[in-house]
């Protein structure tokens, strides 16, 4: 039974995992070895407790209970868990020594599970010990407010362990869907469509980057494509395709090199100031 969950990365999606699942009553540790980082991730966990607070969906004493049940490390030694939640940099020899190096620390039950939005769940797996424990739990962003968990079973993932992610999805107020692995899973491969297909339009001078999202937003879509790439990140948005592309190597499926560009120049979206869309003007 799943009681204390790790997390491992204080970026927005680690800390965006840690808060939902803080505030379903687990105990709960966030892992960074930057301490920058960290103290970032404590500004952003107590600034979502605030607006809940301030929109009465919780108490102030609910708010309180939520922060005071993530205890926040940069020590792997403290990294004790039931189920360990990796949502560090998206390339597969970091995963591996980080989890290697929490299988180290944890007694061999304990369950790991990758965030990875493209990475291959069974070529991890293959690097660790016990790998029928481990499984991938994309999370979409911002983590506390998508409902959507797509889980991923590896090549030798058991479905005691598919099944303990799947329940937990239940108790965290997420919608579980199960998926093999393969390039992309689910929903990655078919949004590669939403976002290539956008930036051809713009590449071909059919239609401006605003009109795009104006008229994708306009048919239903909550956020267009551009302005959902530059909250994602455009570094993070180019290497879901590169990766995709790898395994795929259909011409439907490169990347684009308005994308690439971007990134190239260190355009990133709203995490570095300007992406397809300038947010230092309004700042």
């Amino acid at each position: 039974m799943i009681k204390t969950i790790g997390v491992a990365g204080a970026g927005t999606m680690g800390s965006g995992i840690a808060f939902v699942c803080a505030r379903h009553g687990f105990k709960t540790l966030l892992f960074d070895v930057n301490k920058t980082a960290l103290e970032k991730a404590k500004s952003n966990i107590q600034s979502n407790i605030n607006y809940l607070v301030s929109k009465q969906k919780i108490s102030s004493e609910d708010g309180e209970n939520i922060f005071d049940r993530i205890n926040f490390t940069d020590s792997i030694k403290d990294c004790i868990a039931d189920l360990f939640i990796e949502a560090i940099v998206e390339k597969i020899d970091a995963k591996v020594s980080l989890f290697n190096q929490l299988a180290s620390v944890n007694s061999p039950e304990i369950i790991l599970a990758t965030n990875t939005s493209s990475l291959s769940v069974s070529l991890i797996q293959n690097e660790i010990p016990h790998p029928g424990n481990f499984v991938g739990m994309h999370f979409f962003n911002p983590a506390p407010v998508m409902k959507l968990v797509e889980v991923i079973s590896g090549n030798l993932t058991n479905e005691t362990t598919t099944k303990a992610i799947v329940d937990l999805c239940d108790c965290l107020g997420k919608m579980p869907v199960l998926c093999k692995d393969s390039p992309g899973f689910i929903v990655n491969r078919v949004a590669r469509a939403y976002y290539l297909e956008a930036m051809e339009i713009v590449k071909n001078g059919i239609a401006d980057i605003k009109d795009v999202d104006a008229i994708m937003e306009a048919n239903g879509f909550k956020i267009g494509p551009f302005r959902l790439m530059d909250l994602i990140g455009l570094d993070i948005n180019l290497a879901v395709s590169k990766s995709l592309y790898d395994a795929i190597p259909e011409e439907r499926l490169k990347p684009a090199d308005l994308q690439i560009s971007k990134v190239q120049m260190g355009e990133l979206g709203k995490k570095s100031g300007k992406g397809f869309y300038d947010y230092t003007a309004s700042s």
